[in-house]
């Protein structure tokens, strides 16, 4: 079967949509990817990239065509809104223009914006081809969330365009069990809903002997809790600050903070401010090849997100990653975050924007023994094999795939 993938990223940045359009793609699928040019996470456009370079591309047998964007540069307002825009409408005109011939299926990536919603909707009027739409970003709660938009009038026509994409597709995807009643408000039918969590990339699961590690001369001594992620608005750097202002005179615990982001800068610059650059580590971003020799140096890897509804029903893609490694785990969040590293037995959670609470949590992991910090490890390792396994999920993706196809193909949608 060939099937459409619209997704406002892919290769060479770092998405789990690589991993799912090669893994149709070895199931024996025809894949084609529309998708934008790579600008993610630093804001610039790729080297080797341009607006006239590298548009179609061959990617391991998988056919990529690339729709131009204006590049999120530092992830401004007004910027993120013309890169977001950008590509809904260039993806709107080159996706009927480029990816011509019969598609069975359009799958949707969506860890945001919305927007790329937008050409799955003009191709499914053109293609006649039903559409599953991967939820991992609520909008317009993430919006609001995150303060990116505090016009209620803005986020009222968000809600009306999110309604009308989520309408307008077949099958909804959801990545945690929260996203289930928000997206039902939204007028979905329940049974258009599954629920599709995120994994771990295999090389999380290989023998750590094998893994890349570089400039690990950075790496200090002592005990390492390791945060990788996207440093922005989400994430609360602010809680972390102050419980390392808390914990400064433990000079042998050090915050390693692995990414990038729009409020890196802002983190450098306190880290300044407060004298705390002995004790938190900027190392700025890593290709995914690196994650695991730095995951293999930390004692305890690190998940933290703001205090917000929005957030508490949300399962960030990191604790697969950090589950599949098999390090122990401090959740500083709120909701089904908490509730799987709890379930997992793989470490402790504390309440979100609350500093004294993360500390308590970095000294009782601390004071921890290396074997009950690694049967924390242990079980979390476990739990990642039974709840979010790669080819576990992906075989259950597949037949809902297969399933949509042949309704679609009846005419019972």
């Amino acid at each position: 079967m060939h099937i459409l993938i619209i997704t406002q990223y892919l290769e060479p940045e770092n998405f789990r949509i690589n991993d799912l359009a090669l893994e149709l793609r070895d199931s024996g699928h025809d894949v084609t990817v529309l998708t934008g040019i790579p600008n993610y996470p630093a804001g610039k456009i790729f080297s080797g990239y341009g607006f006239f370079r590298r548009m179609q591309q061959n990617y391991n047998g998988i056919r990529i065509i690339r729709a131009p964007l204006i590049p999120r540069g530092r992830g401004g307002r007004l910027r993120l809104f013309m890169n977001y825009l950008s590509f809904a409408i260039s993806a709107s005109v080159f996706g009927p223009l480029r990816c011509r011939g019969k598609y069975d299926l359009i799958f949707v990536y969506e860890p945001s914006p919305i927007t790329v919603g937008i050409p799955a909707l003009v191709l499914k009027v053109i293609k006649r081809v039903p559409i599953m739409f991967w939820v991992l970003d609520l909008w317009p709660e993430s919006l609001s969330a995150t303060g990116a938009i505090r016009s209620t009038r803005i986020l009222a026509w968000v809600s009306k365009l999110t309604q009308l994409i989520y309408r307008h597709c077949d099958r909804i995807l959801v990545s945690s069990p929260g996203f289930v009643s928000r997206i039902e408000a939204q007028g979905v039918k329940p049974e258009k809903i599954l629920y599709f969590p995120n994994w771990a990339e295999e090389l999380f699961l290989e023998d750590e002997s094998n893994s890349i590690i570089e400039r690990n001369e950075k790496l200090p001594d002592g005990f390492l809790i390791m945060f990788a992620g996207n440093i922005g608005a989400a994430q609360d750097f602010g809680t972390i600050l102050t419980a390392a202002e808390q914990l400064r005179n433990y000079e042998d615990i050090h915050w390693v903070i692995l990414g990038d982001g729009r409020r890196y800068d802002w983190m450098c610059k306190q880290i300044q401010s407060r004298e705390l650059s002995h004790v938190i580590h900027m190392l700025g971003h890593f290709p995914l090849e690196a994650m695991p020799g730095f995951f293999a140096k930390s004692d305890v890897m690190l998940v933290i997100l703001r205090k917000d509804p929005i957030f508490s029903i949300t399962i960030p893609g990191k604790v697969q990653s950090y589950l599949a490694y098999g390090k122990p785990i401090i959740a500083a969040l709120e909701g089904e975050g908490a509730r799987v590293v709890e379930e997992a037995g793989a470490g402790i959670s504390c309440p979100a924007e609350n500093p004294d609470a993360l500390a308590n949590a970095v000294l009782s992991i601390y004071n921890t023994s290396a074997s009950d910090r690694n049967v924390m490890a242990q079980r979390g390792r476990r739990y990642y094999e039974t709840t979010f396994e790669r080819k576990l999920l992906l075989t259950r993706l597949e037949s809902w795939i297969h399933e949509l196809v042949l309704v679609s193909d009846s005419g019972s949608l």
